[in-house]
């Protein structure tokens, strides 16, 4: 049986939000469960659906076998329970009831949950009203660890040191035979090399270097200008060697950053930041046996852009998902490091909202100040978080830009960009006209995640592709009905 529990569950007397059909499609953990999501979102295989004010949905899913699987969900997490044998989360079966329910209001009527539904909603706010009341963060029902021995882990610490120490002199001496021998060695000895010091550098307990390691492996493949890329990617991994090597002498939040950026963990450990959190993006990033998930989250009020981590191995999505596009009230942690931006969920208060306005944007000239200043925190840095203002998406000779209104600056798409569907929805969105787009800005260029059409007065035209895309997120509503605000522009994923 598929169980998983993330989020603390709210109750209150407010209904939750109802999430649109690409808000949910966001949620899928992968292309094949989209697909099949949709397959499923349609009322023919449900029966006994509904939803309550809380913001649990659940139904029976008629499946191959004689009994109907049974699918509730708690929005408020997101959590969700199947009896399918799916170790996919969300699996298809719950991807394709919030799609009925996003789409088909008759289709999923409110009610009183059912028991075999109540009882695990019941569950989760027990697990989470003691999680509460003994002062330690909602595990999901697993034992409280035990305290820890301080004095063990700093000798575990000084042992890891030592050896990511010896890794990383020994890969200081690899790239300075390479570079000492001449970059065209490295395309004729092949990756082999590469994977044969990444081992190491696993042996040695610093997966950062072993990550960086395997993609120098990959450069003398990749094209014209390969050397160049090489060399300046070789200049970035000694640089971190040295920083390591020298860590004592850094301050502390470089430091923090090498640590990082060589492998060792800390604990999120800033003041906590209550805000209302825009969800701006979620992607997931295969690396070798283990599948990332990035949650960019944009603060109202503090006007800080956080990022959320997770993981999945062995077949598994990460288990933390949020529906692009909400809002949530909720404390952040930070994590430490100079410029680093990765942070800790804590506790959500109330509901999420359906929507919220977008951040207030830049220009393009501050979006790439703004990646040289973080270049200075974290000079391994890949790119930058910015929200481009009133920029346009053209064509050029390598592919396309987005420039700003005025046509003084631009930014190209990077390439990864180029092959995504959602490129084209971000042009016909643009119909010619500006957006709000926001993405990661970098030495590859900007990678566009989500946008936001401009917002229109009633009665303004609204390109085609604007209005269908309001129509299919929201059902029930028709661009005539509401005019798209500041507060009520949906947030439109493009990855």
């Amino acid at each position: 049986m598929l169980l998983t529990d993330g989020g603390e569950p709210l109750r209150t007397a407010a209904a939750a939000a109802r999430w649109t059909v690409e808000q949910v499609l966001a949620l899928a953990p992968d292309d094949a469960s989209r697909k099949a999501g949709n397959k499923l979102g349609s009322a023919g295989p449900w029966s006994d659906t509904g939803w309550d004010g809380p913001g649990a949905v659940w139904g029976l899913c008629r499946g191959s076998g004689s009994k109907p699987y049974r699918t509730v969900i708690d929005t408020t997490g997101p959590a969700y329970k199947c009896s399918c044998p799916s170790r996919k989360f969300p699996c298809k079966h719950a991807l394709g009831l919030l799609l009925l329910r996003a789409s088909d209001d008759s289709a999923v009527p409110a009610a009183d949950p059912p028991d075999w539904a109540g009882e695990w909603l019941e569950g989760r706010r027990r697990r989470a009203e003691a999680a509460k009341a003994e002062g330690r963060p909602d595990d999901g029902g697993g034992a409280a660890a035990g305290p820890a021995d301080p004095a063990a882990a700093r000798r575990r610490a000084e042992r890891r040191a030592e050896r990511i120490g010896g890794g990383a002199q020994e890969l200081d001496q690899r790239l300075t035979d390479l570079v000492r021998g001449g970059l065209a060695a490295a395309e004729q000895s092949g990756y082999g090399l590469w994977e044969e010091t990444a081992a190491r550098m696993v042996d040695a307990q610093a997966p950062g270097l072993a990550g960086r390691v395997r993609e120098l492996g990959a450069i003398p493949a990749s094209g014209p200008g390969w050397p160049v890329r090489l060399l300046e990617e070789c200049a970035l991994l000694h640089l971190l060697d040295t920083a390591w090597l020298g860590i004592d002498r850094l301050p502390e939040p470089l430091a923090a950053t090498v640590r990082t950026r060589v492998g060792l963990t800390a604990p999120a450990e800033g003041p906590p930041v209550r805000d209302h959190w825009l969800v701006l993006a979620q992607y997931d990033t295969p690396e070798g046996k283990i599948v990332t998930r990035r949650i960019w989250l944009h603060g109202r009020e503090s006007g800080r852009t956080a990022l959320l981590l997770s993981f999945g191995a062995a077949g598994r999505s990460p288990g933390q998902a949020l529906p692009v596009g909400v809002t949530i009230d909720a404390e952040l942690t930070s994590y430490p490091g100079s410029g680093q931006l990765r942070a800790e969920l804590g506790p959500q208060f109330g509901l999420p909202a359906p929507a919220g306005p977008p951040p207030p944007g830049v220009t393009v000239t501050e979006a790439i100040a703004a990646y040289g200043r973080a270049l200075s925190d974290d000079p391994w840095l890949d790119s930058w978080p910015v929200t481009l203002r009133d920029v346009i998406p053209v064509p050029s000779p390598d592919g396309w830009q987005l420039i700003d209104a005025e046509g003084h600056s631009g930014l190209p798409v990077a390439t990864a960009a180029l092959s995504r569907p959602a490129l084209w929805k971000l042009v016909a969105l643009s119909g010619g006209g500006p957006l709000t787009v926001f993405g990661e800005c970098g030495h590859r260029g900007f990678d566009p995640l989500a946008t936001w059409p401009a917002a229109r007065q009633e009665g303004d035209a609204m390109p085609m592709a604007s209005a269908q895309t309001t129509a299919h997120t929201e059902p029930h509503t028709t661009a005539h009905a509401r005019p798209l605000t500041a507060e009520t522009l949906p947030t439109v994923p493009l990855i």
